[in-house]
């Protein structure tokens, strides 16, 4: 692949803090790395507003250190709007050349859908679950440090996880999501860390994507940034 800039695009249920120290070792094996933080998606509609304040911070970025190529790579839930933060920026004139799911779901093509769809699809117990809490009124996450204890042992990881956690409430999972349209435009690849981001996996092979499979938790940027950044280069090289 084309030597490129990364761009990490964290989930809207957390902070860039899920990325832990990765940005730092990817910048200090010389790959160019980005990293995203978005705050501005607190109201209706969240899809739209995270996908332009993410494409505006990296054509702002890319305007100071210069025009290359880029890779998206989604955490989580920001895997379904990067086919539209890959338009965003192409309009911008930005080469994408490529699309990284890092333990993240998958755009569905072909009509819009909820998140609440694409977690039926993957877990119909799981979503029955989660919809049944946020009709409640509860929000979600609503995770606690013991909670986290076995995805992120060290224990100052996951006062910057819990303290990035951006919970939410039933308009949110269930706001439709843009369907992407005349996608992929680039080489895609999955990044699967935990047994929970199994289907999606399944789904890449069954595109021909590149898929590369550790067994190394959810979070397993901040957990575990050097098998996570060995993760990534092998699956850039497939791509």
């Amino acid at each position: 692949m084309t030597p490129s800039t990364l761009v990490l695009l964290h989930s809207p249920l957390t902070g860039a803090a899920a990325w832990g120290d990765l940005p730092a070792r990817l910048d200090a094996s010389g790959q160019p790395v980005l990293v995203v933080e978005v705050t501005t998606d607190t109201s209706p509609p969240y899809a739209t507003r995270y996908v332009a304040a993410g494409a505006q911070q990296v054509n702002e970025a890319l305007t100071i250190s210069g025009p290359g190529p880029v890779v998206l790579v989604a955490h989580s839930g920001a895997g379904p709007l990067l086919p539209q933060i890959g338009f965003a920026l192409r309009a911008a004139r930005r080469q994408v050349v490529g699309y990284v799911f890092c333990d993240a779901g998958l755009p569905r093509p072909g009509g819009a859908a909820s998140r609440l769809d694409l977690i039926d699809a993957e877990s119909a117990e799981l979503g029955a679950t989660l919809r049944a809490l946020l009709a409640a009124g509860e929000l979600f996450p609503s995770w606690s440090d013991e909670d986290l204890v076995d995805e992120v042992p060290d224990a100052a990881d996951r006062a910057l996880l819990l303290a990035s956690l951006r919970p939410r409430g039933l308009d949110f999972f269930t706001e439709p999501l843009p369907a992407p349209q005349d996608w992929p435009d680039a080489p895609c690849g999955v990044l699967r860390t935990s047994a929970g981001y199994d289907q999606p996996a399944r789904l890449a092979d069954g595109r021909g994507w590149p898929v590369v499979r550790r067994e190394l938790g959810h979070f397993a940027a901040l957990a575990h940034p050097e098998a996570t950044a060995e993760g990534l280069a092998e699956l850039l090289a497939a791509l």
